[in-house]
């Protein structure tokens, strides 16, 4: 069973947040992921057999090795599940290895507009890792009674919507012309279904031509209407548990579907939400360490800046 889908008020967004930005951080995407590119410039250097090439160029197991412990656990599994993704990510860093050879061959490192932007980049990433270094939060936090506190102050912001478990029979439209042939058939089976309601999983194995869905009898999992095409998510709105629809027409096909469970909107224990508030107050606690650190730096030398010379360089012309 899914877990839950979290509808979040306006007083929780911030904490949540938090926790979001932390994992969007670069290096975080499975898809778009990242790297300081001197790090993964040793990475393409390094030996090992290569699983792709291009040219010259090529993507060394070891680079891929260090793609996956450089993500989140989570982020990780993903995208070694996501064969696609991961596909397109090999691609990508094939296409900038080809890019950056070109560069190098035309001296565009040592262009001083791009050693400037180099200079600015490694500033960055220092100050980002050194920042994280010295605001690190105690591994014991949250406490159990903090985790409470911070669950019981956005108790009310804490609601799952209501959920549907919902199986179909899709039948696509690939030519216009098959149009009316395949509503009579979507039709037909709306009528068998909803004769014998029992029989739906079999015409849904049979029949359906989705095969993310077919082979589990037409089932799609408990999941809230916003997820559902427009089109369907009215028809099950409207219907009662075990309850089959008349043929639904959507821009893919035809749908006949079956509501089998629903679940009213509820508020998330705190064991749903225990990951997702200590990621969040963790986050938190590492942004006031790490803005406390910051003043204290500004605090420890007196502090002056020349109004004249910052007026001179405002009133200077672009």
């Amino acid at each position: 069973m899914k877990k839950p889908t979290l509808v979040v008020g306006a007083g929780a967004l911030t904490l949540l947040g938090l926790a979001l930005g932390l994992a969007l951080r670069p290096g975080s995407d499975p898809v778009a992921a990242q790297q300081p590119a001197s790090a993964l410039l040793q990475q393409s250097q390094a030996s090992g057999p290569a699983v792709a090439r291009l040219g010259s160029q090529q993507v060394a197991a070891t680079e891929l090795k260090a793609l996956f412990a450089s993500l989140p656990e989570a982020s990780g599994q993903q995208l070694r599940a996501n064969r696609p993704a991961l596909e397109a990510w090999i691609r990508s860093r094939l296409a900038e290895k080809a890019v950056l050879e070109q560069a190098d061959a035309q001296g565009w490192r040592q262009r001083p507009d791009v050693e400037q932007q180099t200079r600015a980049a490694t500033e960055q990433i220092v100050f980002r890792d050194y920042l994280q270094s010295v605001s690190q939060v105690p591994a014991d936090y949250p406490s159990a009674a903090e985790l409470q506190q911070a669950y019981d102050s956005g108790k009310s912001a804490w609601q799952t919507p209501p959920l549907y478990r919902v199986s179909q029979i899709f039948l696509a439209v690939n030519e216009p012309q098959a149009l009316e042939q395949v509503r009579r058939l979507a039709q037909e089976l709306s009528k068998k279904a909803q004769a014998a309601p029992a029989e739906f999983a079999a015409l849904a194995a049979q029949y359906s031509q989705d095969p993310g869905t077919a082979q589990r009898g037409g089932d799609s999992g408990l999941q809230p209407l916003q997820q559902l095409v427009p089109e369907v998510r009215g028809a099950v709105a409207r219907l009662k548990v075990g309850g089959v629809s008349e043929v639904v027409q959507s821009a893919a096909g035809f749908h006949v579907l079956k509501l089998t469970e629903q679940q009213p909107a509820r508020t998330a224990s705190l064991d749903e939400l225990r990951d997702q508030l200590t990621q969040a107050l963790r986050a938190q606690r590492q942004e006031q360490i790490a803005k406390a650190y910051l003043e204290g730096m500004l605090n420890t030398a007196t502090l002056s800046i020349d109004g004249a010379v910052l007026n001179q360089v405002l009133e200077e012309k672009l």
